[in-house]
């Protein structure tokens, strides 16, 4: 069987396509750099992250975008004819006064590993935009068209370009072709596809929140109209009718099925195998209940599917609620490579499980200057959108256990570095390393922001000495705490117990869609040039266990 979900923590709105026998699949990232993870699977149930598709953060400029802005909603698909991988994906600039201003583009690559192609600009209607190939050889952008007019249903309608390969350009407007399979409201993500004469539009409906769900409609001319699955939603945390439109509010929690483990189902993509098998992504959360907080933001899970003989896509079982286990498919099982637990920063290259917001982690962090060690160069302070040295891997389970060794030596009360929980630049806890003048030397210390407002715990404030320093974050369900060691045998825990619920959605007021992330971090916040040395990063999760 498969365990849901196959992508745990941090990993929305994920889009699946083959080549040959290989599967990939690609998820939003925000802020973060690098950009666009891409999943690999042989067999649909063991993944690798593969490469990224963003690397390059002058060619797509995040700095000093608020949280939940950036990247969103990729579009992966390969073209057979043309032997050609495209992606589509959206920086979203601004969410102000409900505007939504976003900016599309499209690139190309050869191998999945790329290099890819120049970006194209498609348009700024709207987001979630994906490419669709016809058999006929030409090529259609479909996205949300978002309503900002007073006296219109929000967020507004689906919408179709023609888009010219010769001219890299959309040809005319996008015209309006969908306004969803159900009455949830808050339709989104829209991916075309054709089978047997049809095509299909598969979008999101009932907002990114527990209302959510995957809806299908149909229709035998590319442009519309479009008839809705009579079983819509196909897949959902919860099932049943509801009317919505009035309510463009995402979130949603009064949907929140008890029922479930999987909540916030939707937003999907399906894939056919050789076999004849159908296998559906989509994201989910699991939040902690009573509070529904989701720590680990949407998780992407798969569902086994099939088509009907009258061409409806169904789930296999004949339900439509999303399952934690999954009936595998008949592919020969290929296990792959998974991320470590223990990086001793011996490689010669950072791993590619690292993540800083708005910048790559290459532009402060390097595995060169002393072997065995990762140097983190100081940058701004932690709540700056601008260059911060935040070096982050994702949080996969809320029963987790991070440790550090680090040599540090502060100069200035400016200086300072250790070990942070991270949901963004306003939410997040550090333990740190820096220079006390109060004691006239170096001292630790836990720093706290909550919904932007600093908390600098005094109380936990020590002197240490200049030698190397263990840190470690233990994180076990609702509780996350800090320890200390000068010999990385015995820790002495350093401040109050933290609740871990706060890092979600829901709770932090400056972001969402993201996820909670765990790191090393160093701030120089006068000259940008002092650094820490870090000889390992460990990261224990326990996967097994859901949120409770």
């Amino acid at each position: 069987m498969i365990q849901n979900p196959i992508l745990p923590g941090f990993n929305p709105d994920p889009c699946i396509c083959r080549k040959g026998d290989d599967y990939y699949m690609v998820v939003s990232t925000f802020e973060w750099f690098p950009g666009l993870p891409v999943y690999h699977s042989k067999d649909l149930k063991n993944w690798e992250l593969y490469t990224h598709v963003l690397t390059d953060d002058e060619k797509v400029d995040l700095k000093k975008l608020p949280s939940a802005k950036g990247i969103w909603a990729p579009c992966l698909t390969y073209c057979e004819e043309e032997e050609l991988f495209y992606v589509v994906y959206g920086v979203m600039n601004s969410m102000n006064a409900r505007y939504f201003d976003v900016d599309n583009f499209l690139i190309t690559a050869k191998d999945i590993r790329g290099p890819w192609s120049e970006p194209v600009y498609l348009h700024s209607s709207g987001f979630d935009a994906s490419m669709f190939h016809d058999d006929d050889g030409k090529k259609y952008v479909v996205s949300l068209e978002w309503e900002t007019r007073e006296g219109y249903e929000k967020p507004g309608f689906i919408c179709i370009a023609e888009y010219d390969p010769r001219k890299k350009e959309i040809i005319g407007y996008p015209k309006k072709m969908w306004t969803g399979g159900t009455d949830r409201g808050c339709i989104e993500a829209p991916h075309l596809t054709k089978r047997n004469g049809y095509y299909y539009i598969m979008c999101a409906e009932g907002g990114t929140g527990y209302n959510h769900c995957v809806t299908m409609g149909r229709s035998q001319n590319v442009w519309g109209p479009y008839e809705k699955d009579p079983m819509n939603p196909i897949v959902t945390s919860v099932p049943g009718e509801s009317n919505e439109r009035h309510d463009p509010d995402h979130l949603k929690p009064k949907y929140f099925n008890p029922e479930t483990v999987l909540q916030k189902a939707g937003h999907g993509s399906y894939v056919e195998l050789p076999t004849g098998e159908v296998y559906l992504v989509h994201h989910c959360a699991r939040p902690f209940v009573p509070e529904l907080r989701c720590t680990l933001g949407r998780e992407t899970a798969i569902q086994k599917m099939k088509w009907t003989e009258d061409g409806w896509l169904r789930m296999a079982d004949g339900s439509n609620l999303a399952k934690s286990e999954v009936q595998e498919s008949s592919l020969s099982e290929v296990l792959m490579q998974k991320t470590p637990d223990f990086d001793d920063f011996n490689d010669d290259e950072l791993g590619n499980f690292y993540y800083a917001p708005r910048i790559m982690p290459q532009r402060f962090a390097d595995v060169k200057a002393r072997k065995g060690y990762v140097r983190i160069r100081g940058q701004e302070s932690r709540t700056s959108l601008n260059k911060v040295s935040i070096l982050a891997r994702k949080l996969t389970s809320v029963y987790a256990r991070i440790t550090t060794k680090m040599e540090f030596v502060p100069e200035i009360h400016q200086h300072s570095a250790g070990l942070i929980l991270y949901y963004d630049n306003m939410n997040y806890i550090n333990l740190r390393k820096y220079y006390s003048e109060t004691f006239g030397q170096s001292a630790i210390s836990i720093i706290q922001l909550e919904n932007g407002e600093k908390t600098e715990f005094l109380n936990t404030r020590m002197p240490v000495e200049d030698i190397p320093i263990y840190f470690r974050l233990n994180i076990q369900g609702r509780k996350a705490w800090f320890e200390w060691s000068y010999n990385g045998t015995s820790y002495e825990q350093i401040g109050r117990v933290f609740d871990t619920t706060k890092f979600s959605d829901e709770y932090c007021k400056y972001g969402e869609f993201t996820g909670t992330m765990v790191g090393l971090t160093c701030a120089d916040r006068v000259k940008h040039k002092h650094y820490a040395d870090f000889d390992f990063f460990e990261y224990i999760a326990d996967e097994s266990r859901n949120v409770e």
